[in-house]
This record gives structure tokens, sequence and C-alpha cells, in this order.
């Protein structure tokens, strides 16, 4: 089956939640998404992407999350829990905090945790909240136990609680279950009240004809409740840290490659269950979104595996993962999958052999097309296939502004020289002036052949490195930016480009 019934021409905009605007201080399921949607459907546009939704662990990060299968409780709107008389007008005003450009985490979490605690104890059992448990049973106790335990002992990581908790001794988790009844409630309640809200946006965006497209990180967090619940589907030592920790090698963009410090899979467990955690993983996943990005394609085929204890990816090496199997498993159980695949890097035949057997387009990133990255051929709008996935940029990327006026200071990866040819490169290419390069980029991608293409919010915008979503191998400044009210209005000037430009290159669907 050929997957362009999953993605037909059409274009759309990258923005994660937390980015939106609101009175606190992070973006959230309430009000100014559904004012997101008005937006996308002024503009023509029929595809809402994101990160991962999935709860935040070290550094904030969507891509290392204290669990695969639930949603973050930050992004609970508390407007919506104050409708339904969760929350009064004092408690609102409480947990306000000033409109700024970055999300202040500390801050947020402080006080959007405090107002949903409050909702927790307020909120009484229904019919619904019964039929949520019943239906997450296969993840959502564990969860809900591991967060109140995490709670309990500081917010240390699992491998650090006493021994009887860390390998769930029954006993002692009975014992736990009892001493932290109201915590396990409550995070129970927070995840009927995300997937309740999330579902309610979802609906609204199929109504509008807006799909949503998720991202699945490839690697669980090893302070997670998977890893901890499901110990043998991983490789770890006896205390409960990695045996060996994932990550890439040294290449093009860094000489000590990236160590990610996940736990790598016990792919050979994995297996002998018929790839059953996989399967629901992406069933949940399926159920959530209408398509999905899968993050480090390349490690289904071979992952870069590191010993616990190294401080850089230097010293790994390829490890074969499940490859065809794991796909073939899932497809069996799910059916076709509307399914991106992030192919990006080093790229052998045999990664892109999987990519081509079950119709996954791949990804194109046009900042990428005029220097000296080994894929910059493919990144070529010239060279595109339809069956592609093309952007500006991802949230990994500078924004294309800030790409376009970078200098070398502090480029470990391009020298003054190379930047000048880039330069002049890109100006030749697309026949621009480069005074408005961000929308050069857009309408050179609205007019490739490629049937998906999609561009990060700071690109409409034009904004510059200080919007820059994430800079990868390093922590403290990422994951933080956020719009202000009133940026991007329907109707705006910035809109009404968009959809002439998806007028005119036969990407509008309404």
């Amino acid at each position: 089956m050929s997957n362009t019934n999953f993605f037909p021409r059409s274009s759309g905009v990258l923005l994660h939640p937390t980015s939106l605007p609101g009175p606190y201080g992070i973006g959230d399921l309430g009000p100014a998404a559904y004012e997101f949607l008005d937006f996308l459907e002024s503009a023509g546009q029929s595809i809402w992407q994101m990160l991962p939704l999935t709860p935040t662990g070290y550094g904030e990060s969507p891509y290392q999350c204290f669990s695969a299968f639930a949603g973050n409780p930050l992004l609970i709107s508390l407007d919506v829990l104050a409708s339904e008389g969760l929350l009064n007008a004092d408690e609102l005003a409480e947990a306000r905090l000033p409109d700024a450009s970055n999300v202040d985490f500390p801050r947020v979490i402080a006080a959007k945790t405090r107002a949903l605690n409050r909702a927790a104890a307020r909120f009484k059992q229904t019919a619904e909240f019964d039929e949520f448990c019943a239906q997450q049973q296969a993840w959502l106790p564990d969860f809900a136990l591991f967060m109140a335990l995490k709670e309990e002992f500081g917010m240390v990581a699992w491998p650090f609680w006493p021994p009887a908790l860390r390998t769930r001794d029954a006993i002692a988790l009975a014992a736990m279950r009892v001493i932290t009844d109201k915590r396990v409630e409550a995070h129970t309640f927070l995840q009927f009240a995300f997937f309740t809200q999330w579902n309610r946006l979802r609906t609204e965006a199929k109504r509008r004809g807006i799909r949503l497209m998720g991202d699945i990180p490839i690697y669980a967090a090893g302070d997670s409740s998977d890893v901890w619940a499901w110990p043998e589907l991983w490789l770890l030592r006896k205390d409960g840290h990695p045996a060996e920790m994932a990550g890439v090698p040294p290449d093009y963009f860094s000489a000590t490659g990236q160590l990610w410090g996940n736990p790598t899979y016990a792919w050979a467990a994995h297996e002998s269950t018929g790839f059953v955690w996989w399967i629901e993983r992406l069933r949940a996943t399926f159920a959530t979104f209408d398509l999905v990005r899968l993050d480090h394609f390349r490690g289904f085929q071979a992952f870069w595996q590191v010993p616990f204890g190294e401080t850089t990816a230097e010293r790994g090496k390829w490890v074969d993962g499940p490859g065809m199997k794991l796909f073939e498993a899932v497809e069996q159980a799910l059916g076709p999958l509307p399914v991106v695949a992030e192919n990006l890097g080093v790229i052998t035949p045999a990664v892109e052999a999987i990519r081509h057997r079950f119709h996954f387009p791949g990804m194109a990133i046009l900042q990428f097309a005029f220097g000296k990255d080994p894929q910059a051929p493919d990144f070529k709008p010239h060279n595109y296939p339809r069956d592609l996935v093309a952007y500006s940029g991802t949230h990994d990327n500078d924004t294309t502004i800030g790409w376009w006026t970078s200098t070398a200071e502090g480029d470990s990866t391009r020298t003054a020289d190379d930047i000048s040819k880039e330069r002049a490169f890109a100006l030749e290419y697309l026949g621009v002036d480069g005074s408005q390069m961000h929308w050069s980029l857009i309408r050179a991608l609205m007019a490739s052949v490629a049937n998906t293409v999609i561009f990060p919010v700071q690109d409409l915008l034009g904004l510059g490195t200080e919007a820059r979503m994430n800079q990868p191998s390093t922590i403290g400044k990422n994951w933080k930016f956020r719009l202000f009210p009133g940026q991007l209005e329907p109707g705006s000037s910035i809109a009404a480009r968009l959809r002439r430009s998806g007028e005119c290159y036969d990407r509008l669907h309404r």
C-alpha cells in the first residue's frame, strides 16, 4: 500500500504546544490551541506537527520522558479545569505568570503543579473516568505509582530507590500503594484530564480537516515507568542503571558523537514477546495522532551502543537492531502505518530498504542543501521524490534566519569561507536576493514535488537564533521558546501569504 493515502500533497506547521501563548507561563491545550487551529485553517494548512507530548524528565526534554504512554500534565489547561468547577478564580490568578518569550520551567512547574493538585483533590469519580482507567490498564497503574514514588523519594531516579521498590517486590509495592494512595489518585486523574482535553482538541482539528502529527523517540528514558515496570526489555545492570547507553558516533557535526544516556533495548527479549511493548506503544500513539514521525529511524536497523560510564560516544560499536521483523509484527497487528521515518545522518542501504518496504516517507532539510552536509544532494528540491516530508528546518536546527545570519564564531563545522560559499550557492539556487530568506525557503518547499512540506512556526515569523527550540548536545536553554499573544492571527498577512502559496502549488484541501 502506498503511503500517499496518509500523505497527500499538503503543508503544515511545526509548533510544540508548550510554545503556545497563554497566561500560565507555558502553552497548553486550552484556548490558545484552538486559536492556533483558527490560524492553520485560515492559512490553508492541514498538518499541525508537534514534539512528543509525554511527561518530560531530565532537562525538560520531550525526548527524555517519565513514560512512553502518558501525557504531560503541564499541557493541561487550567482554564478548562476551572470551567469544570475544579479551580476557582483566585487559584487561576495565583497560577498566572508574566508573558515571556521563554518558558521558566521551575516557576511553571511549581505554580501549575499546585493548581493541578487542587483540581485533582476536588475531582469526583465519573463513569468516563472509570472507562478511561479500564482502557489504559496496561500502563496507567504503573505510571501513577511510579510518579507517586518519585515524589515520595524527592524525585530521584528509580535506581536510587530502596532495593525492594527498585526490584518491584510485591509486598513492598503493596505497602507503598497504601502510603501514596492520594498521590496515585492524583496522577491518575491528571492523565484522565490530559487525554480528555487532548481528544476534544483532536476532534476539533479533524472537523477542520487538520491532521495532528506526533513524534516517537526511539528510546525510552532510563528513569521512566516503562523501564522500571519492564526491566527485562532493556539492557540493565542489577542496580537498574544502563549496561549500555544509546547515542550516535562521531560524525561531521560532532567529533565526540552524541551520548544520550538512554538504556538500549534487549531486542531478543522484545522479539520473544512478539514485540508486544512496541505494538502497544504504537497503538497508543496512533490513537492519539493521525500521523507519526519515528525519531532516529536508523537505530532500528543498527544502533550505536556505548558502555555505561563513558563520558562521550566515541568508544561505542554498531549493534544490529530488529530491522524488518519489528515493523512486520507491528503492521500485522495494526495494519498500514502512517509513519514518517527520520532518516537523517549517515543512512545505509539497509535502513532505506526497511523504509521502502513499509512505504514510510523519509525527511529532507532544506537548510542543509547548500553546504557540505553528506546528504546535501538529497536535500536539494530538484532531487526530491514525491514520497517525502520536507522541512525548512526541524526543532534541532537553528531557525532559518538564524542559519542565514550565522557566523563561523563558535561553529566547529563551518569556516567563514564555508559560510560564504553556502550563502552564495543558496542565493543562486533559489534565485533570490536574501532579503526574506525564510519566505524563500518556504516558497521553494511549497513548489517542490514533495507530497508533504512543514515549516517551524519560527520560520513563518522570520525569527532569529533567539527563538531556536533545541541545540543538540546542550542543556539549560532548550525547549523554552514561546509565542506572544497575537503573533499568529487568522486572516493576518502571514496566513494570507501561506494560503496563496498553497493555492498556487496545489496544497489546499479545503
